[in-house]
């Protein structure tokens, strides 16, 4: 049987600087979000919930790009597969993706957390005193001796360029944000195209890399880069959860590797919108 609950004075108390909810009022760290609605984006809105502050207008728009360039990765990840297996099932919209975010791990998902401490590993020999290149080479060189290649945010199973991190990078750079966690991961890139038993195994910055340094760049702590990773492909695993319950019969045995891809062809995309 339920214990009754403890007389309102004698209840433990606890705090929260999330948010404060009042009848026909509603703050978050403060703000009224009614007031925030409309005024800020998606990623402005996350920073402030992370953080405690709205971001500046720089911070927002690299907030939103990160969302953007996680928001899906084809219907080959584990994570997908895991969503559209239990679509399949008969399961809820929910269930499904609550099946997609538990698909997560260290070895699919990780690599944003696990960059973050390659980084630190070099930028720690830096404040030692170590000039950027060889910081670089020491991480790769370790690295190498332990066989743990490629390193995490480096080398990708398909692209030989992650175009989404040469594009997050480049806004980074547009907008003065690119500090000492850009620095070294571009520093470690140039010392894996150096390292001779790597020569025949391209390893370039991938989208974990790149979002891996700009989260540090912007101050936030590492496991706000593994907060980003849930919260943005949520949608896409909602996604392939409706398509797999719109399109396909019941109860398949799903193989990623017999998919063709059906959709719009490639088109460019209009002007910023507004």
């Amino acid at each position: 049987m339920a214990r009754p609950d403890p007389p309102a004075g004698k209840r433990d108390s606890w705090n929260t600087g999330l948010t404060s909810i009042a009848p026909n009022k509603i703050l978050v760290r403060g703000y009224r979000l009614d007031d925030l609605m409309g005024r800020i984006n998606f990623g402005e809105g996350l920073y402030l919930l992370l953080t405690g502050e709205l971001p500046t207008p720089s911070i927002g728009r690299l907030m939103d790009a990160m969302l953007v360039s996680f928001i899906d990765h084809g219907v080959t990840p584990p994570s997908t597969l895991a969503a559209r297996n239990a679509a399949t099932t008969g399961s809820s919209l929910r269930g499904a993706v609550a099946a997609g975010v538990l698909g997560f791990g260290r070895y699919h998902g990780g690599d944003a957390l696990a960059c973050r401490a390659l980084l630190d590993e070099g930028l720690d020999l830096v404040r030692e005193g170590q000039p950027l290149a060889a910081a670089a080479r020491a991480v790769v060189a370790r690295h190498v001796a332990s066989g743990d290649i490629p390193p995490p945010g480096f080398g990708h199973r398909y692209h030989t360029i992650d175009p989404r991190a040469t594009r997050l990078l480049q806004i980074a750079h547009e907008l003065e944000v690119d500090q000492d966690y850009a620095h070294m991961l571009r520093a470690i890139e140039i010392a894996l195209t150096q390292e001779e038993s790597l020569r025949d195994h391209p390893l370039p910055v991938n989208i974990d890399g790149a979002i891996a340094a700009i989260c540090g760049d912007m101050g936030l702590p590492s496991e706000v880069a593994d907060a980003l990773l849930l919260i943005s492909r949520v949608p896409g695993l909602a996604a392939h959860a409706l398509e797999e319950q719109r399109r396909e019969k019941p109860m398949r045995v799903i193989n990623p590797t017999t998919h063709d891809y059906d959709g719009p062809a490639e088109r460019p995309v209009p002007g910023r919108r507004k």
